[in-house]
Protein backbone atom coordinates (compact mmCIF):
# COMPACT_ATOMS: atom_id res chain seq x y z
CA UNK A 1 0.00 0.00 0.00
CA UNK A 2 1.30 3.44 -0.98
CA UNK A 3 0.61 5.54 2.11
CA UNK A 4 0.65 9.33 1.86
CA UNK A 5 1.02 12.18 4.34
CA UNK A 6 -1.78 13.87 2.40
CA UNK A 7 -5.27 12.86 3.42
CA UNK A 8 -5.65 10.34 0.60
CA UNK A 9 -5.47 7.09 2.56
CA UNK A 10 -9.26 6.55 2.83
CA UNK A 11 -10.05 4.01 5.57
CA UNK A 12 -6.60 4.33 7.16
CA UNK A 13 -7.06 8.08 7.61
CA UNK A 14 -10.46 7.45 9.17
CA UNK A 15 -9.03 4.83 11.54
CA UNK A 16 -6.19 7.14 12.57
CA UNK A 17 -8.67 9.94 13.24
CA UNK A 18 -10.77 7.60 15.36
CA UNK A 19 -7.69 6.41 17.25
CA UNK A 20 -6.54 9.96 17.96
CA UNK A 21 -10.00 10.91 19.20
CA UNK A 22 -10.21 7.81 21.38
CA UNK A 23 -6.76 8.43 22.87
CA UNK A 24 -7.51 12.16 23.34
CA UNK A 25 -4.11 13.20 21.99
CA UNK A 26 -2.78 16.73 21.79
CA UNK A 27 -2.17 18.19 18.31
CA UNK A 28 -3.77 15.28 16.38
CA UNK A 29 -2.48 16.49 12.99
CA UNK A 30 1.12 16.03 14.20
CA UNK A 31 0.31 12.66 15.80
CA UNK A 32 -1.30 11.56 12.53
CA UNK A 33 1.94 12.22 10.65
CA UNK A 34 3.90 10.26 13.27
CA UNK A 35 1.53 7.31 12.87
CA UNK A 36 1.75 7.48 9.08
CA UNK A 37 5.54 7.54 9.38
CA UNK A 38 5.48 4.38 11.51
CA UNK A 39 3.11 2.64 9.08
CA UNK A 40 5.24 3.62 6.09
CA UNK A 41 8.34 2.27 7.86
CA UNK A 42 6.57 -1.00 8.54
CA UNK A 43 5.39 -1.22 4.95
CA UNK A 44 8.67 -0.31 3.27
CA UNK A 45 11.22 -2.01 5.53
CA UNK A 46 11.27 -5.71 6.41
CA UNK A 47 14.68 -5.56 8.13
CA UNK A 48 13.87 -6.03 11.81
CA UNK A 49 17.01 -4.32 13.21
CA UNK A 50 16.13 -1.07 11.40
CA UNK A 51 12.61 -1.10 12.78
CA UNK A 52 13.88 -1.80 16.29
CA UNK A 53 16.21 1.22 16.07
CA UNK A 54 13.34 3.51 15.04
CA UNK A 55 11.08 2.10 17.75
CA UNK A 56 13.65 2.53 20.53
CA UNK A 57 14.56 6.05 19.40
CA UNK A 58 10.91 7.11 19.50
CA UNK A 59 10.43 5.63 22.96
CA UNK A 60 13.56 7.30 24.31
CA UNK A 61 12.63 10.72 22.96
CA UNK A 62 9.08 10.43 24.29
CA UNK A 63 10.35 9.68 27.76
CA UNK A 64 12.89 12.52 27.53
CA UNK A 65 10.10 15.01 26.87
CA UNK A 66 7.99 13.54 29.66
CA UNK A 67 10.73 13.98 32.28
CA UNK A 68 11.99 17.41 31.17
CA UNK A 69 8.65 18.90 30.10
CA UNK A 70 7.49 19.85 33.59
CA UNK A 71 10.67 21.92 34.06
CA UNK A 72 10.41 23.78 30.76
CA UNK A 73 10.49 27.20 32.42
CA UNK A 74 13.69 26.58 34.39
CA UNK A 75 17.05 27.15 32.72
CA UNK A 76 19.44 24.22 32.77
CA UNK A 77 23.20 23.83 32.42
CA UNK A 78 24.70 20.64 31.01
CA UNK A 79 28.00 19.62 32.61
CA UNK A 80 30.48 17.34 30.82
CA UNK A 81 33.73 15.91 32.13
CA UNK A 82 35.65 12.76 32.93
CA UNK A 83 33.95 9.78 34.58
CA UNK A 84 37.37 8.83 35.99
CA UNK A 85 37.88 11.92 38.13
CA UNK A 86 38.01 10.95 41.82
CA UNK A 87 36.43 12.86 44.74
CA UNK A 88 39.84 13.73 46.19
CA UNK A 89 40.86 15.68 43.07
CA UNK A 90 40.55 19.46 43.13
CA UNK A 91 38.65 19.54 39.83
CA UNK A 92 35.96 17.25 41.33
CA UNK A 93 35.47 19.67 44.20
CA UNK A 94 35.49 22.58 41.77
CA UNK A 95 32.70 21.03 39.72
CA UNK A 96 30.67 20.33 42.86
CA UNK A 97 31.02 23.98 43.93
CA UNK A 98 30.13 25.14 40.42
CA UNK A 99 26.91 23.12 40.39
CA UNK A 100 26.00 24.37 43.86
CA UNK A 101 26.49 27.96 42.68
CA UNK A 102 24.37 27.34 39.58
CA UNK A 103 21.45 26.21 41.72
CA UNK A 104 21.84 29.31 43.90
CA UNK A 105 21.41 31.34 40.69
CA UNK A 106 18.22 29.47 39.75
CA UNK A 107 19.58 26.88 37.30
CA UNK A 108 19.15 23.13 37.17
CA UNK A 109 22.03 20.81 36.23
CA UNK A 110 22.18 18.03 33.63
CA UNK A 111 24.96 15.43 33.71
CA UNK A 112 25.62 12.07 32.14
CA UNK A 113 24.63 10.41 35.38
CA UNK A 114 27.86 8.47 35.88
CA UNK A 115 30.77 8.92 38.27
CA UNK A 116 33.57 11.45 38.31
CA UNK A 117 32.68 14.94 37.14
CA UNK A 118 29.11 13.81 36.51
CA UNK A 119 28.65 12.74 40.10
CA UNK A 120 30.29 15.96 41.33
CA UNK A 121 27.77 17.99 39.33
CA UNK A 122 24.83 16.05 40.73
CA UNK A 123 26.22 16.27 44.26
CA UNK A 124 26.59 20.03 44.05
CA UNK A 125 23.14 20.60 42.57
CA UNK A 126 21.36 17.99 44.68
CA UNK A 127 18.99 15.37 43.32
CA UNK A 128 15.99 17.71 43.24
CA UNK A 129 17.82 20.18 40.95
CA UNK A 130 19.61 17.57 38.80
CA UNK A 131 19.04 15.32 35.84
CA UNK A 132 21.04 12.19 35.04
CA UNK A 133 21.11 11.42 31.30
CA UNK A 134 22.84 8.04 31.36
CA UNK A 135 23.89 5.53 28.70
CA UNK A 136 24.08 1.74 28.76
CA UNK A 137 27.74 0.75 28.49
CA UNK A 138 29.51 -2.55 29.12
CA UNK A 139 31.81 -0.82 31.63
CA UNK A 140 32.31 2.31 33.73
CA UNK A 141 28.83 3.85 33.55
CA UNK A 142 26.42 2.94 36.34
CA UNK A 143 24.17 5.71 37.57
CA UNK A 144 25.87 7.53 40.44
CA UNK A 145 24.50 7.23 44.01
CA UNK A 146 23.02 10.75 43.96
CA UNK A 147 20.71 9.97 41.03
CA UNK A 148 20.33 6.17 41.18
CA UNK A 149 16.78 6.24 42.58
CA UNK A 150 15.81 9.63 41.17
CA UNK A 151 12.77 10.28 39.00
CA UNK A 152 15.08 12.67 37.11
CA UNK A 153 17.25 9.79 35.90
CA UNK A 154 17.07 8.52 32.30
CA UNK A 155 19.04 5.72 30.67
CA UNK A 156 19.52 5.57 26.90
CA UNK A 157 20.49 2.79 24.53
CA UNK A 158 21.72 5.12 21.78
CA UNK A 159 24.29 7.87 22.12
CA UNK A 160 22.52 10.06 19.56
CA UNK A 161 19.31 10.14 21.62
CA UNK A 162 21.29 10.95 24.73
CA UNK A 163 23.24 13.71 22.98
CA UNK A 164 19.99 15.24 21.74
CA UNK A 165 18.71 15.40 25.32
CA UNK A 166 21.95 17.01 26.57
CA UNK A 167 21.70 19.91 24.12
CA UNK A 168 17.95 20.20 23.50
CA UNK A 169 17.38 20.95 27.17
CA UNK A 170 20.52 23.01 27.85
CA UNK A 171 20.67 26.79 28.13
CA UNK A 172 24.43 26.55 28.63
CA UNK A 173 27.16 23.90 28.47
CA UNK A 174 30.11 23.69 30.85
CA UNK A 175 32.99 21.32 30.13
CA UNK A 176 35.55 20.15 32.65
CA UNK A 177 38.67 18.18 31.61
CA UNK A 178 37.94 14.69 30.32
CA UNK A 179 38.73 11.99 27.79
CA UNK A 180 37.42 11.09 24.34
CA UNK A 181 33.79 11.49 25.41
CA UNK A 182 34.31 14.98 26.79
CA UNK A 183 36.24 16.09 23.70
CA UNK A 184 33.50 14.59 21.53
CA UNK A 185 30.84 16.61 23.36
CA UNK A 186 32.99 19.75 23.12
CA UNK A 187 33.51 19.43 19.37
CA UNK A 188 29.92 18.42 18.68
CA UNK A 189 28.54 21.36 20.63
CA UNK A 190 30.92 23.72 18.84
CA UNK A 191 29.91 22.26 15.47
CA UNK A 192 26.18 22.51 16.13
CA UNK A 193 26.43 26.10 17.36
CA UNK A 194 28.86 27.09 14.58
CA UNK A 195 26.48 25.78 11.90
CA UNK A 196 23.31 27.10 13.52
CA UNK A 197 21.90 23.63 14.18
CA UNK A 198 21.82 24.50 17.88
CA UNK A 199 20.65 27.89 19.14
CA UNK A 200 23.34 30.17 20.58
CA UNK A 201 24.21 29.19 24.13
CA UNK A 202 27.15 29.90 26.44
CA UNK A 203 29.82 27.23 26.00
CA UNK A 204 32.37 27.38 28.82
CA UNK A 205 35.55 25.36 29.20
CA UNK A 206 36.40 25.28 32.91
CA UNK A 207 40.09 24.80 33.60
CA UNK A 208 41.61 23.04 36.58
CA UNK A 209 43.69 25.37 38.74
CA UNK A 210 46.66 23.01 38.37
CA UNK A 211 46.66 22.32 34.61
CA UNK A 212 46.26 23.85 31.16
CA UNK A 213 44.00 21.19 29.67
CA UNK A 214 41.71 23.52 27.71
CA UNK A 215 44.53 25.95 26.94
CA UNK A 216 46.26 23.07 25.14
CA UNK A 217 43.09 22.44 23.12
CA UNK A 218 42.95 26.16 22.32
CA UNK A 219 46.55 26.13 21.10
CA UNK A 220 45.74 23.24 18.77
CA UNK A 221 42.79 25.19 17.41
CA UNK A 222 44.91 28.28 16.82
CA UNK A 223 48.14 26.69 15.60
CA UNK A 224 46.61 23.96 13.43
CA UNK A 225 42.94 24.50 12.63
CA UNK A 226 43.06 28.29 12.23
CA UNK A 227 46.48 28.32 10.52
CA UNK A 228 45.30 25.80 7.94
CA UNK A 229 42.07 27.75 7.35
CA UNK A 230 39.90 24.93 8.71
CA UNK A 231 38.09 27.33 11.08
CA UNK A 232 37.76 31.11 11.12
CA UNK A 233 38.73 33.69 13.70
CA UNK A 234 35.10 34.39 14.56
CA UNK A 235 34.71 30.78 15.76
CA UNK A 236 36.72 31.65 18.87
CA UNK A 237 33.76 33.77 19.93
CA UNK A 238 31.67 30.62 20.36
CA UNK A 239 33.25 29.64 23.69
CA UNK A 240 35.03 30.91 26.79
CA UNK A 241 37.83 29.44 28.92
CA UNK A 242 38.09 30.26 32.62
CA UNK A 243 39.46 28.97 35.91
CA UNK A 244 37.10 31.18 37.92
CA UNK A 245 33.76 29.61 38.86
CA UNK A 246 32.20 32.99 39.56
CA UNK A 247 33.17 34.16 36.10
CA UNK A 248 31.69 30.99 34.58
CA UNK A 249 28.34 31.58 36.26
CA UNK A 250 28.45 35.28 35.39
CA UNK A 251 28.95 34.41 31.69
CA UNK A 252 25.75 32.36 31.77
CA UNK A 253 23.78 34.98 33.71
CA UNK A 254 24.92 37.78 31.40
CA UNK A 255 24.04 35.81 28.25
CA UNK A 256 20.36 35.91 29.24
CA UNK A 257 20.31 39.42 30.66
CA UNK A 258 18.44 40.86 27.66
CA UNK A 259 18.60 37.97 25.18
CA UNK A 260 16.03 35.19 25.57
CA UNK A 261 16.11 32.90 22.50
CA UNK A 262 15.98 32.84 18.70
CA UNK A 263 13.73 31.40 16.02
CA UNK A 264 14.17 31.25 12.25
CA UNK A 265 11.55 31.67 9.56
CA UNK A 266 13.44 31.03 6.34
CA UNK A 267 16.31 33.50 6.34
CA UNK A 268 14.51 35.80 8.79
CA UNK A 269 15.91 35.66 12.31
CA UNK A 270 13.71 36.49 15.28
CA UNK A 271 15.72 37.41 18.37
CA UNK A 272 13.41 37.20 21.37
CA UNK A 273 14.28 39.53 24.24
CA UNK A 274 13.54 39.77 27.93
CA UNK A 275 12.96 43.51 27.52
CA UNK A 276 12.60 45.82 24.50
CA UNK A 277 15.36 47.94 23.03
CA UNK A 278 15.16 51.63 22.25
CA UNK A 279 15.36 52.83 18.62
CA UNK A 280 18.82 54.19 19.39
CA UNK A 281 20.01 50.82 20.68
CA UNK A 282 18.64 49.05 17.59
CA UNK A 283 20.47 51.55 15.39
CA UNK A 284 23.70 50.99 17.31
CA UNK A 285 23.45 47.22 16.77
CA UNK A 286 22.77 47.70 13.09
CA UNK A 287 25.83 49.90 12.68
CA UNK A 288 28.16 47.68 14.69
CA UNK A 289 27.00 44.37 13.18
CA UNK A 290 26.16 45.20 9.59
CA UNK A 291 27.99 42.06 8.41
CA UNK A 292 25.35 39.72 9.84
CA UNK A 293 22.44 41.57 8.22
CA UNK A 294 21.52 40.54 4.68
CA UNK A 295 21.59 43.33 2.06
CA UNK A 296 18.25 45.09 1.90
CA UNK A 297 17.25 44.11 5.42
CA UNK A 298 17.07 46.27 8.53
CA UNK A 299 16.87 45.54 12.24
CA UNK A 300 13.41 46.24 13.62
CA UNK A 301 11.39 45.55 16.73
CA UNK A 302 8.35 43.44 15.88
CA UNK A 303 5.66 40.97 16.88
CA UNK A 304 5.76 37.15 16.77
CA UNK A 305 5.86 35.59 13.30
CA UNK A 306 3.40 32.90 12.23
CA UNK A 307 6.06 30.20 12.56
CA UNK A 308 6.21 30.92 16.30
CA UNK A 309 2.60 29.92 16.95
CA UNK A 310 3.83 26.59 18.33
CA UNK A 311 5.45 28.43 21.26
CA UNK A 312 2.51 30.46 22.64
CA UNK A 313 4.18 30.89 26.04
CA UNK A 314 6.76 33.17 24.39
CA UNK A 315 4.29 35.35 22.49
CA UNK A 316 4.53 38.29 24.90
CA UNK A 317 8.31 38.73 24.55
CA UNK A 318 9.60 41.70 22.52
CA UNK A 319 11.42 40.76 19.33
CA UNK A 320 14.26 42.04 17.19
CA UNK A 321 13.79 40.87 13.60
CA UNK A 322 16.08 40.91 10.55
CA UNK A 323 17.34 38.76 7.68
CA UNK A 324 20.46 37.00 8.95
CA UNK A 325 23.55 36.09 6.92
CA UNK A 326 24.12 32.50 8.04
CA UNK A 327 27.85 32.68 7.39
CA UNK A 328 28.30 34.60 10.62
CA UNK A 329 27.17 32.48 13.56
CA UNK A 330 30.36 33.44 15.41
CA UNK A 331 29.42 37.11 15.08
CA UNK A 332 25.88 36.28 16.18
CA UNK A 333 27.32 35.39 19.59
CA UNK A 334 29.12 38.74 19.69
CA UNK A 335 25.85 40.40 18.65
CA UNK A 336 24.06 38.77 21.59
CA UNK A 337 26.78 39.80 24.01
CA UNK A 338 26.50 43.38 22.75
CA UNK A 339 22.73 43.62 23.08
CA UNK A 340 23.07 42.26 26.62
CA UNK A 341 25.01 45.41 27.53
CA UNK A 342 21.91 47.55 26.94
CA UNK A 343 19.47 48.44 29.69
CA UNK A 344 16.49 48.18 27.33
CA UNK A 345 13.71 50.62 26.60
CA UNK A 346 12.69 50.82 30.22
CA UNK A 347 16.23 51.71 31.34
Amino acid sequence: MDLSFERSNDDIDRLIDELNAKAEVNHPAIIREMIITALKAGHENDYLADLKLMRTTMKELRYTNKIFGRYRKRKKVTIFGSARTTPDESIYQKCRDFARTLVAHGYMVITGGGGGIMQAGNEGAGEENSFAVNIRLPFEQETNPVMKESLHSLTYKYFFSRKLAFLKEAHAVALFPGGFGTLDEAMETLTLVQTGKNPPIPLIFIEDDNSDYWESVLLFMKNTLLTKGLISGQDFGLFSITRDLREAVRIIDDFYRVYHSIRFSGRTLVVRLNKPLTPQQVETLEQEFSDIVMPGSRLRMGKPLAVENDEPDLASLPRLIFDFDRRYYGLLHAFIRRLNTFDGAAG
